[in-house]
Parts: C-alpha cells; sequence; structure tokens
C-alpha cells in the first residue's frame, strides 16, 4: 500500500461521508479519479442513492480518465439495477487501474466488480484503508449481511446518569452546542429513532433543523398500540417528514395511515415489540443507519438484545439524585463481567458540556 493510495483513498472515503443519511438504501461511496498525482474527477453517491460515486467522477473527469486510477470506498457494482453497473462504467472510460477499499457482500456484486475489472485488464488493488471502510459502510454492510441497520444510541444524561427529574422535566439538560451536534448526528443516520412514551413525553418532531437539509431522516417510532398524540408534532408533520410506527399487528392502525403515516406491525416479545424485528422491518426497508434518542426502556431493550452499535453520550455538569429517570432501564445484570464493554473514539468538550463517543468493543 503506497503513500499516495492511503492519501487518494482518504480523500475518497471523505467524500463518501457526504453522503450518510441521505443515499440509503445504497452505500454512501466515494470516488476519485486520479493520474500524476493530479484529481480529475471525484464524486460520491447523490442524494437518494443515486447517480453513483463512480458515475460523477467519471463524468467529471471526462475523457482525461483514459489511463487514470480510480480510487474507490466500495467495490463497484457489478449489476444492472436503476442504473448501468459501475464496474463497466469504469471499463469504458478507460481507466487503467482500480484502488478499492473493501469489498461488497451484496450477491449481485460480491467479487462480481472487481472479477470484471480484471477480465478487461484493469489492475486492481483492494484492501486500502479497510477498516476505515468497513467502518464508514458498517451499516450497509449490516444490512445486507444480517437484515438489520447500524445502531447508534444517544444519551444525553446527568452526572448521575440522569436523563429528566422524577416530574419528567428533562428540557435542557445538555446545552446548544450539544444540540446542535445532535442535529448533525441526526443529518447522518437515515432515520430517527424513539419509543412513544418519548413522543408522549417530549412531543418531539424529531427533524433536523437549521442545517439546509432537503430530506430528512425517517422519524420512526416503537408505539406497539399505536397510543400516540393526535395532535402533536409527530401527527401534524406525518405528511411533510416521513413517519413510520412499528406496532403490534393485532393493533388497527388506519388511522394513522389515514394520517399519512406508514405503518410497520412487528413481533411482540414479553409484552414488548421485539427490537429485533423492528430493526428486520426498518432494514427490509433499506434503512441503513438509525439514531436512537429514545428512553431508558428502549435504550435497554436494545442494549439487551446486543443491537446497539455505537454510543453518542453528551454529559452535562449537573446531578438531580436517585429519583430522577435513568437514561438506562434494567438490563437484569448479575455480574459484572456480563456487562458488555465499549472502546472510547472521542472525547472532548462541547460548551459546559462533554461528548463522548464509543463503538462496541469486538473481542
Amino acid at each position: 500500500m503506497s503513500t499516495d493510495d492511503t492519501r487518494h483513498m482518504a480523500h475518497a472515503l471523505a467524500l463518501g461521508r457526504r453522503g450518510m443519511g441521505r443515499v440509503w438504501p445504497n452505500p454512501a461511496v466515494g470516488c476519485v479519479i486520479v493520474r500524476d498525482d493530479v484529481i480529475l474527477g471525484r464524486g460520491w453517491t447523490a442524494e437518494g442513492g443515486r447517480p453513483h460515486a463512480e458515475t460523477q467522477a467519471l463524468a467529471q473527469a471526462g475523457h482525461a480518465a483514459r489511463g487514470a486510477t480510480a480510487y474507490v470506498t466500495l467495490e463497484p457494482c457489478a449489476h444492472h439495477g436503476k442504473t448501468p453497473p459501475c464496474a463497466q462504467a469504469l471499463i469504458a472510460a478507460g481507466v487503467a487501474r482500480v484502488v478499492v477499499a473493501t469489498g461488497d457482500p451484496d450477491p449481485r456484486v460480491a467479487g462480481r466488480g472487481v472479477a470484471m475489472l480484471c477480465a478487461a485488464g484493469i489492475a486492481v488493488t483492494e484492501g486500502v484503508l479497510a477498516a476505515q471502510a468497513r467502518a464508514d459502510h458498517a451499516g450497509f454492510l449490516l444490512r445486507v449481511t444480517q437484515g438489520r441497520p447500524f445502531v447508534t444510541l444517544k444519551l444525553a444524561l446527568t452526572l448521575d446518569g440522569r436523563i429528566a427529574t422524577r416530574t419528567g422535566e428533562s428540557r435542557w439538560i445538555t446545552g446548544p452546542q450539544a444540540r446542535r451536534m445532535v442535529h448533525m448526528m441526526r443529518a447522518r443516520h437515515d432515520a430517527v429513532m424513539i419509543g412513544a412514551g418519548t413522543a408522549r413525553a417530549d412531543d418531539p418532531s424529531l427533524t433536523v433543523r437549521d442545517l439546509g437539509l432537503t430530506r430528512q431522516p425517517v422519524r420512526v417510532v416503537l408505539a406497539a398500540g399505536l397510543d400516540l398524540p393526535r395532535d402533536g408534532a409527530l401527527a401534524r408533520t406525518a405528511r411533510e417528514v416521513p413517519l413510520w410506527l412499528c406496532h403490534d399487528a393485532a393493533v388497527d392502525g388506519a388511522e394513522w395511515a389515514a394520517r399519512g403515516a406508514e405503518l410497520l406491525p412487528c413481533a411482540m416479545a414479553d409484552g414488548r415489540l421485539d427490537p429485533a424485528a423492528v430493526l428486520a422491518a426498518l432494514g427490509a426497508r433499506g434503512i441503513t443507519r438509525v439514531f436512537c434518542e429514545g428512553g431508558g426502556a428502549l435504550a435497554a431493550s436494545l442494549l439487551r438484545a446486543g443491537l446497539v452499535d455505537a454510543l453518542e453520550v453528551f454529559g452535562a455538569g449537573v446531578m438531580i439524585g436517585a429519583e430522577g429517570v435513568p437514561g438506562i432501564g434494567a438490563l437484569g445484570l448479575v455480574r459484572l463481567t456480563d456487562a458488555r464493554r465499549w472502546d472510547l473514539r472521542a472525547v472532548r468538550p462541547l460548551g459546559p458540556d462533554v461528548w463522548q463517543s464509543w463503538v462496541a468493543h469486538r473481542s
């Protein structure tokens, strides 16, 4: 792996991240076309999932792409969908070499893209910044291989781990800088998810504000009995911003469907919606990245099921005591050795608060 390959792939990965939250069900791919260390074209998956990154970069490079090197963060597709295969587009453009960060496990691709390039006489280098690419594409990879999206759990906590007073007051535990960052995180996810309790207590809109987005994340609410406020912010905006309601299949959702919500009947477990069934339903509809902002009960159900992949924790310098509402509900742990471990990947102050980012520990 050369220094130039690493540098140009890092550029492609940075471009790909621009599409996060806006390109599902497609992956957020980045591509850079280079010759003699000069960038001829660059692209990333467009909003809605197409055009693909390679198509955009090749269009920018034009005839100069012939004999150049293409850096792509995910194996170029090899199948005809709503667009022709990107591997074929690279061949037609006459590139001499393709550098791929990581493979695509989609059965329609899964090595076929690389095989097409090699068969056309194009030199292919694989695995450049593979770990970073797999992290960036984790949601897409999980949906393809496990049928579920990547789940990020957001927590805004007091120093003693509370998310509200005993009366339910929670606005605002953290300051404006932390809340601004939460909106930026929402924008990088396909969906924002809460439970019915949070919807009733906070009446949230769950939209991304003040960032100029043209495509909002899907708002997902777990409400087994569909017992949500009929005059709340979610109900009022169901036709303006996608609202998906996960509910017990035995409950009639005709009223909410008439309001513009999409209904996702899901299996129940122990009197609650089965979190694995919920995520499977979201994955089946193309969702790759979920930002969970629910209460302690929803957080605990996801954690108990081992379905949380990352934590974004905002800590405020305040304590409200044991009578406050805990950020995480009961996990049923008896031994400390049974507690899941997390790896810290970032920490920094945000005004009066502290932000910590954690990823699930892989032993």
